[in-house]
């Protein structure tokens, strides 16, 4: 049998965001059920180069519970090197997903990771949106105009009925992109980070470490989808003081998530979390209830939204022909 090539165009043609999703939700819910497996990330740091490798491996088994037939595993392999585009015109960061059949430990797929990266982080801010804002949520404020701000805007769009979005970045160029991209669709305009964070939703992408978003609507529900090391952090320690605080996963979050540092500050404890998003997914602890105040996600991208996405990948490709079949397993036994 053999592996299918999947380049950023294919990986793009198809997954189908809905379905990404989706299938994001159940993995989620699947990791408080303990279907899945997911090492910690481990990383090869390479000073030398002003750069690092990182290595994302994850198994899911959606047949526990979660009413699909699927199971899988993969691993993401990742980089992060900020001179490559002055020195070598080569992207900042570039991903390499293998997927493979658990069964036979087949790779069935040799995948772009930097597309499926994008798609499966905007898929997590619409689950957490889903559980955690307002149904009648109609404004979306993006603090950050770069690439993940539009997957944010399209994500967020599948789960509420987005009217007005309120965008705020330095990069003049880059909200004047997401205005003319988008304008057809939504009320679009650009706004001060005070402006988007006053929105219904607000999704924040941006690598600060010091805090741009302090204060929100009184029932807004905030993506803190920047912070992915530590030290970065995106949202002013009033505003996570005060929220219902909803993370991806413990270990990461504490350590390179949005409260990374109230965290070490001794600012935020275990008193101040509500519980990971899983738990929510999975009906161990309530999303949003009458009442609640300002929201907060804190995702630090989970390798288990690698395997789903690439599941929903894999398998679109393989129905419509994508992508390119070649022998990268030999016929010897």
């Amino acid at each position: 049998m053999n592996t299918v090539l999947l380049g950023p165009d294919d990986v793009a043609e198809s997954a189908q965001l809905s379905e990404v999703i989706d299938a994001v939700e159940g993995a989620f819910g699947a990791y408080a059920r303990g279907a899945t497996q997911m090492p910690a990330k481990s990383y090869i740091d390479l000073p030398q180069h002003d750069g690092d490798f990182r290595s994302m491996p994850a198994y899911i088994d959606a047949r526990e519970g979660a009413g699909e037939d699927w199971e899988g595993a993969g691993v993401k392999w990742v980089n992060s090197h900020p001179d490559n585009p002055d020195r070598h015109d080569l992207p900042t960061v570039m991903g390499t997903v293998v997927y493979s059949d658990p069964e036979t430990a087949l790779p069935l797929a040799l995948m772009d990771g930097t597309e499926l990266t994008r798609l499966r982080t905007g898929a997590a801010a619409a689950v957490a949106t889903d559980y955690l804002a307002r149904e009648n949520a109609t404004s979306l404020g993006l603090v950050g105009a770069g690439i993940q701000a539009h997957t944010q805007l399209e994500a967020v769009a599948e789960v509420r009925d987005v009217e007005t979005v309120v965008v705020a970045d330095v990069d003049e160029s880059a909200v004047r992109e997401i205005v003319d991209s988008y304008g057809d669709d939504y009320d679009v305009r650009s706004g001060s980070n005070a402006e988007a964070a006053a929105c219904d939703v607000v999704s924040t992408t941006t690598p600060v470490r010091d805090p741009i978003v302090h204060e929100a609507g009184e029932t807004t529900h905030v993506n803190a989808m920047g912070a992915d090391a530590e030290g970065k952090h995106e949202v002013a320690d009033a505003v996570l003081q005060t929220a219902k605080l909803v993370i991806d996963d413990y270990e990461q979050c504490t350590h390179s998530g949005e409260i990374n540092v109230p965290w070490s500050e001794g600012l935020l404890g275990d008193d101040d979390l509500h519980g990971e998003l899983g738990s929510v997914v999975a009906g161990d602890l309530p999303g949003r209830v009458a009442g609640d105040g300002v929201t907060v996600f804190d995702s630090t991208g989970l390798a288990i939204q690698d395997v789903a996405a690439a599941h929903v990948v894999y398998e679109h490709a393989s129905t419509h022909g994508a992508g390119t079949e070649f022998p990268l397993i030999g016929t010897e036994t």
